[in-house]
């Protein structure tokens, strides 16, 4: 799907204020370059998720492409209903069609476990990217996931080349 307008935005965040977390708020993000939206039977958006292509480079060694999956968002009135799995199973579905091994995510700790059980592991060392006042550690969870059979994340230090995801 194409870029949200206004009204689908605040239909689906219902103008939360903060509707990704506190943590989060501050941030600045790049913008995704493919879309997965669930639309209601009415066609009202339920839930949307994107998807990034972003080089990272671990321990100072050679850059590499992951797909950085952003911006998912269902709406509250239809959280707990069991999209969210739909919506991440077509993410990676977007992701295999990008090219690269592996994918990661970044998200509030609280949802951490949602995630692990969808086949994604913490990165647990420091995981710094840019903003527009220079590079920062990246307050949220980070993780991956393999795309692929037999992709693994080296240990180290990451840099995400750019904005977040």
């Amino acid at each position: 799907m194409g870029p949200l307008s206004l009204a689908e935005w605040v239909g689906l965040t219902g103008r939360e204020p903060a509707p990704f977390g506190e943590r989060s708020a501050g941030l600045v993000w790049r913008p995704k370059e493919r879309h997965v939206g669930l639309r209601e039977a009415d066609g009202r958006l339920a839930a949307v998720g994107g998807a990034a292509l972003v080089t990272v480079a671990v321990d100072g060694g050679e850059p590499f492409d992951v797909v950085g999956f952003g911006g998912l968002i269902i709406r509250r009135d239809v959280r707990g209903g069991g999209l969210m799995p739909v919506l991440m199973d077509a993410l990676v579905e977007v992701a295999l069609g990008l090219g690269p091994d592996r994918a990661m995510i970044f998200c509030e700790a609280h949802l951490a476990e949602i995630y692990r059980r969808r086949g994604y592991a913490a990165i647990t060392d420091a995981v710094s990217i840019d903003q527009p006042g220079g590079r920062v550690v990246m307050p949220l969870t980070t993780m991956w996931r393999a795309l692929r059979p037999g992709a693994g994340w080296p240990p180290g230090a990451v840099e995400v080349a750019g904005l977040p995801f």
